[in-house]
């Protein structure tokens, strides 16, 4: 097989890419603008709560330079205690485009399903914040969010992180931060389809060029949007872009997931790779056929619900 042969998709997820906008696809640009709009208005959180017995509370928070960040903390609204798990997540889209509410329905399981004080950050988003701010944002939520867990009621040595695609790779550069700067490291990592190299050079980045979702492309105009003409040099912090990290030592456990027919697959193999390398431990999963957010777009495929139910479970035993 070469570098250049179509990767293979599943039969049931296929089908749903002709109906996708081009721009899910292949993302120039000048194309940014229609793609951030497409992902600006996820459902309110009021109508995902949908009664249930859940609370949301805004905070703002300074990030490095100064700017102000909002962190939104769900949590029941019987909540009581301190013993309770905690989860910090960030949301995807290429870090040009998302909203904290991206992720809602997994904010909202994961107060209900495991009890827990969960937060979302609303990062900057580039290129109108261009790197670090975006990974500074994140950094500054998860710092405040753990600083804070007597008063939101949970045990701060019980709290993963984690997202999807840009928020993947923004949790892993949250992490490695923490690490290096001696902040309180997470539990966990889980890093869903993780966006970890700007050098966009490996085998499934010359693959998926022009089919699937998030092409070769898209992936060079994200980075490019964060990194400008730095992308692909010498001079990228190896904490915005976590696959240039050498040294992956010291690393909470980690779970990632990613599609076999998508951008990211070997980067984060690689990432993989390098925690065992480490001494770390690393679960990772590969799904066969699946492009970038397959268990988003098809959840009814029989690889969307496999891939899901092995991440809950991951979860639930991780934060018990």
């Amino acid at each position: 097989m070469t570098a250049s042969a179509r990767p293979w998709f599943d039969p049931e997820l296929e089908p749903a890419l002709a109906g996708l906008p081009p721009f899910f696809t292949t993302l120039e640009p000048d194309g940014i603008a229609e793609f951030r709009a497409a992902l600006a208005s996820p459902p309110p959180i009021a109508d995902v709560i949908a009664g249930r017995p859940v609370e949301v509370s805004d905070h703002v928070v300074a990030s490095a330079d100064g700017t102000e960040v909002t962190v939104s903390v769900l949590r029941r609204t019987d909540h009581e205690g301190a013993g309770h798990p905690g989860a910090y997540l960030v949301h995807g889209g290429g870090m040009v485009a998302g909203t904290r509410w991206s992720l809602g329905a997994m904010l909202v399981d994961l107060v209900l399903e495991v009890d827990a004080v969960v937060a979302a950050v609303e990062y900057r988003l580039a290129p109108d914040a261009p790197d670090p701010a975006p990974l500074e944002d994140a950094y500054a939520g998860w710092a405040w969010f753990t600083d804070h867990a007597d008063e939101l009621g949970f045990d701060p040595a019980r709290v993963i992180i984690g997202g999807p695609s840009a928020g993947g790779g923004l949790s892993a550069g949250t992490t490695l931060l923490a690490r290096d700067r001696g902040g309180r490291m997470p539990l966990a990592q889980l890093l869903m389809w993780p966006m970890l190299d700007d050098r966009v050079a490996t085998v499934s980045a010359q693959q998926v060029d022009g089919v699937g979702i998030w092409d070769r492309t898209s992936d060079v105009t994200g980075w490019t949007a964060l990194l400008g003409d730095r992308r692909g040099t010498d001079d990228v912090s190896s904490y915005s872009a976590p696959a240039r990290m050498a040294d992956l030592s010291g690393l909470p456990p980690a779970y990632l997931e990613v599609g076999g027919a998508e951008v990211f697959r070997d980067e984060v193999v690689a990432y993989a790779s390098g925690i065992w390398a480490a001494g770390g431990s690393a679960e990772l999963h590969v799904w066969p056929g699946g492009f970038h957010g397959f268990q988003n777009v098809v959840p009814d495929a029989a690889v969307s619900r496999t891939a899901v139910a092995t991440r809950e479970a991951w979860v639930r035993r991780v934060l018990g």
